[in-house]
């Protein structure tokens, strides 16, 4: 009898000892959560952070997944690729994560994409958009739309409603994502017609694009396309503007943050840009997320935090659905994942690419005004 007994409480103890081990140790689930919290990107860094750490507040105070509470782990890969690598490197091999969600730009993506392939760790871009970064293998998904996508619909945009017959482009030649989106949209807006009639390439890090812009406004566009992050694009718009040109300008997701304002002032005026949704979308869910975003962080959420949300509630179900922490059990989860979002439903094709909508934005009176929903 003793010897059952104690063989009963040993069985016990070590069902108990196996229900706090697994991903994050005791009660806990480590999802690695990689931003670009300082550096040129940094204001993407913030509203990416908060967004993920939004949707993983609400299923922990909702009991969490598997039982367990949802612990992100946090790392800083200040936009850079060098860094990116590390800390995808440091998230897998020290803190054992389960899951990692970031890079969030197209070249830190591009860079942990292949640790987190070989570790076979899924891995859940909110919002790198170059198309190479899902292709690298099968543990790599992205909940956000891709360059092809996004350069497409900005240059029938430019062609169909801005009425424009020639355009110019400024791209930053070290940005896998700039050079992306100026590709996409000149193959779509010469295939529909249109002629590019400049075509500039700046250094990554430069804050002088004189030399640039003054060839484009001599070749006369109807539009300029500046496929560049906030910061840059401001720039180039205050200097393009002192050259005398006023046209339009029209860009990508990259454009979405409050200091593209803030340092373009007026010159930002008459841009449109291509995004993953807006605040001023009328869907309940849209305004429901938005209200809860605004009352936790003061601040209406941009597509970035959004996307982020989104992201983290696609990954945490996904583990929820596979019932394990095993990364081959999450990955054939996400390949399955229909997942109503914020920013729409979300479901993954062959390449582990969502088919999504794009929202049309423009800047007019220093804020975002929402234009239109084109659809893929």
């Amino acid at each position: 009898m003793h010897s059952k007994l104690g063989a009963a409480i040993l069985a016990a103890a070590c069902i108990l000892a196996f229900a706090s081990c697994g991903s994050g140790g005791s009660s806990e689930i480590k999802i690695g959560n990689i931003n670009p919290v300082t550096g040129e990107a940094a204001s993407f860094g913030a509203s990416t952070k908060n967004g993920a750490a939004m949707a993983a507040d609400e299923w922990n105070a909702a009991g969490g997944v598997l039982g367990k509470k949802i612990k992100l782990v946090y790392a800083d890969d200040k936009g850079d690729p060098a860094e990116g690598a590390a800390v995808f490197t440091k998230m897998i091999q020290q803190d054992k994560v389960a899951a990692i969600l970031g890079g969030i730009t197209s070249r830190v993506a591009l860079a942990g994409a292949p640790i987190a392939q070989a570790a076979k760790v899924p891995m859940l871009t909110p919002t790198a958009t170059n198309e190479k970064v899902t292709q690298v293998g099968d543990y790599v998904f992205r909940s956000c739309f891709i360059d092809s996508f996004q350069g497409t619909i900005a240059a029938k945009y430019a062609a169909n409603e801005l009425k424009a017959a020639k355009a110019a482009i400024i791209f930053d030649v070290g940005s896998d994502y700039s050079k992306g989106l100026a590709e996409n949209f000149t193959a779509v807006f010469e295939q529909g017609g249109g002629k590019i009639v400049a075509a500039e390439a700046h250094p990554s890090g430069a804050t002088d694009f004189k030399a640039q812009l003054t060839k484009i406004v001599q070749a006369m566009p109807d539009v300029v396309y500046v496929s560049d992050y906030y910061n840059d694009v401001a720039l180039i718009a205050k200097q393009i503007r002192e050259l005398g040109y006023t046209g339009p300008l029209v860009g990508g997701d990259g454009w979405d943050s409050p200091e593209l304002t803030a340092i373009g002032g007026a010159a930002v005026e008459n841009g449109f840009f291509t995004n993953h949704y807006s605040k001023d979308d009328t869907r309940p869910v849209v305004k429901e997320f938005v209200a809860k975003f605004k009352a936790k962080f003061g601040s209406e959420p941009d597509a970035l935090a959004t996307l982020a949300y989104d992201a983290m509630n696609i990954m945490l179900d996904a583990i929820s659905r596979a019932g394990s922490t095993e990364g081959v059990k999450i990955r054939d989860a996400l390949k399955a994942t229909d997942f109503a979002a914020v920013s729409g439903r979300t479901m993954f094709d062959e390449q582990h690419n969502p088919v999504k909508a794009a929202a049309i934005i423009e800047i007019k009176g220093g804020q975002q005004v929402y234009r239109t929903t084109v659809a893929p």
